[in-house]
């Protein structure tokens, strides 16, 4: 969970939840980050003005011929290093669209709804109170998420939160992210100049062309990616817009078996002859397994989370605060209008409209999440500082944009209060309250393909466990021997049951394929389990002398066993497994599925008996609530 690969994680695999988990973490640290640069700024405005201004104030440039670019410290930090964080909301919006809840495209509608409603519902309220005070231009600062701060907060005041109720939150956020940027960029652009834009379009469709088509090198797409904001900054449009553009054509997707067999093959070339030429084709084939969209993220994530953003905040946070200033900003029609969008507005837009929509479908439009969680996540949208800002800084000036950014501290402050409330009295609910008021009882999507056939599986455990854990693994896997010992603490429970499908690596473990078709040997003869364990415990007896040897000790005969093996009488089921772990989008060993959906990240005893618990949570609180809809 700490987004560092070790032998205790599933290899080449990537999901979802493992990202979110990663992701929130990372907002949880950066979070304290975030704050402390508000609270610097702060005190730095405020006991020393005069050098906040000036520092941020100073202005730097860049000349290259008759190309001059120059600027404030500030507007560098904002205009040149902001795209950086948005780009990483595009990455986060596209893998979603490609790998996460949002493939399919039905689960959209009520994330999507929310996020729309938590916008437009606290803009109509900023309105009412600043339509006649000539402060309504500034109705965007009203209608955005920080979705780095939100995630951080929701992480300091629930640490427990099931990873359902992420997914739904980031969806939410994304909306909004994504709607607040076509905002910035449509409504708050002025004197834009068409022949700058024209050529950052052609630019941006060019990094997109070549991103998607070609293995280009990273030198040439940052030069074309640079190009595309400096046009569109000179076009007049604010070129936050051209870093979420860019991560949203950067697609996300899990290697492929065939990617992996041929990036192995490169590296056993390299192993056998160890030159710098098959050195750096070995690199390039092994970093163009992952997509662009992780690798891109990999990198960013750490700069946007603990360096840029608290930069931005450390650059825009300041506001001189005296008595007069107190006495204006509590009677300010911008104060009070913004404090009471996100106070109200967001959580009444989030939990009403997700409400509204269930009633109107008759339930087959639910949210993944119980309604507790609904709640928790219309309050904590209220959290609003990034996107807000910007917009503050476009619409208001002089005071009033201290006002602004007032306004905007003390909601979200306000907002993760409300939080809080909610966690804590959703925490004294009864257990099984509890988990239906956070998981709800809407049925999640399948991911294992085909399902689990009593008549066909190796199975082990309770034949009417509520939760089955099913693991593609490797019997030379070294990953799946260690975590064979997590499995055992598993199946020891009475309500789990473990299924073992065969995906031999045999492009990097010669022997694995033999040895699951010598188990389907043992198992015709009922001694599956018995096999599985014996080979599983000592990978390196696995030729095929030694493994005939340990069938004969199972009771099959030797003679049969070696005929069989020879003449790969059970390849054909092996190879059954192998389709339907293609099916099921695993490529590495070993991959887990649980319940049908794949457990990504740690392995270990105390992850998967987590990842247990929630399915069984999930199960319990799907039978209480009645039938399940789609």
């Amino acid at each position: 969970m700490n987004g560092v690969t070790s032998p205790d994680r599933t290899v080449w695999t990537r999901s979802l939840a493992m990202q979110l988990s990663r992701f929130a973490e990372t907002e949880a640290a950066s979070s304290i980050v975030l704050i402390g640069a508000i609270a610097a700024a702060l005190v730095w405005i405020n006991a020393a003005p005069g050098s906040y201004d000036d520092a941020w104030g100073t202005e730097l440039g860049i000349r290259l011929g008759s190309l001059d670019v120059e600027l404030s410290l500030r507007e560098w930090v904002t205009q040149g290093l902001m795209p950086l964080f948005f780009l990483v909301v595009g990455l986060e919006a596209r893998r979603e669209f490609d790998l996460g809840t949002l493939r399919e495209r039905r689960q959209l509608i009520v994330p999507f709804t929310a996020g729309l409603a938590g916008m437009v519902l606290p803009i109509l309220i900023f309105l009412a109170f600043n339509l006649h005070s000539g402060g309504a231009h500034g109705w965007g600062a009203a209608m955005s998420t920080d979705t780095a701060l939100a995630l951080g907060l929701l992480a300091a005041v629930s640490r427990r939160l099931p990873e359902q109720v992420r997914t739904f939150l980031v969806t939410v956020f994304i909306v909004d992210d994504l709607v607040a940027l076509v905002v910035i960029a449509v409504v708050y652009s002025s004197d834009v100049r068409v022949l700058p834009l024209v050529a950052g379009i052609v630019c941006f469709a060019l990094f997109a062309g070549l991103m998607r088509w070609t293995r280009t090198p990273g030198a040439l797409l940052l030069v074309v990616g640079v190009a595309s904001w400096a046009f569109v900054r000179a076009s007049g449009i604010d070129p936050i817009v051209v870093g979420l553009a860019i991560g949203l054509v950067a697609p996300a997707y899990t290697p492929g078996r065939e990617q992996l067999e041929h990036a192995s093959g490169i590296f056993r070339s390299f192993r056998e002859q160890p030159t710098s030429r098959l050195a750096q084709l070995a690199a390039t084939t092994l970093v163009g397994t992952t997509s662009p969209n992780e690798r891109l993220q990999t990198r960013l994530h750490p700069w946007t989370s603990f360096v840029i953003v608290p930069l931005f905040a450390l650059a825009n946070a300041g506001v001189r605060i005296d008595g007069s200033f107190a006495r204006a900003a509590l009677a300010s029609p911008i104060v009070i209008g913004i404090v009471v969008a996100y106070v109200v507005g967001k959580p009444v837009a989030v939990i009403g409209s997700t409400a509204l929509l269930a009633r109107l479908s008759g339930g087959r439009l639910r949210p993944p999440v119980g309604w507790n969680a609904v709640a928790g996540s219309g309050t904590i949208a209220g959290v609003g500082f990034t996107v807000a800002v910007l917009v503050a800084t476009l619409a208001f000036t002089g005071p009033v944009l201290g006002e602004a950014k007032i306004a905007l501290l003390a909601g979200s402050a306000i907002s993760t209060g409300l939080t809080w409330l909610v966690v804590q009295g959703t925490a004294r609910l009864p257990e099984q309250r509890r988990v239906r008021a956070l998981l709800g009882d809407a049925q999640d999507g399948v991911d294992l393909v085909p399902p689990v056939d009593a008549a066909r599986d190796h199975i082990r455990g309770s034949a009417s466990a509520v939760v089955t854990v099913v693991e593609y693994g490797d019997f030379e896997c070294p990953h799946c021997g260690r975590a064979e010992h997590s499995v055992r603490e598993l199946v020891a429970a009475e309500d789990v049951r473990f299924v073992w499908r065969h995906l031999p690596l045999s492009e990097v473990h010669p022997h694995a394929a033999l040895a699951a078709e010598a188990s389907e040997i043992a198992g015709r003869a009922g001694r599956f389990w018995e096999l599985h364990d014996l080979m599983l415990a000592d990978q390196g007896r696995l030729a095929q002398a030694e493994l005939i040897g340990s069938l004969e000790r199972l009771g099959v005969a030797a003679e049969l066993a070696e005929d069989e093996l020879q003449r790969h009488v059970h390849r054909a089921r092996v190879e059954d497994d192998i389709a339907s772990a293609d099916l099921s989008g695993a490529s590495g060993t070993p991959t887990f599925f649980i319940n049908g959906q794949r457990h990504y990240g740690a392995y270990d005893a105390a992850s998967l008996k987590e990842a247990v618990r929630l399915a069984r949570d999930q199960v319990r609180a799907t039978a209480t609530g009645g039938p399940r809809r789609r």
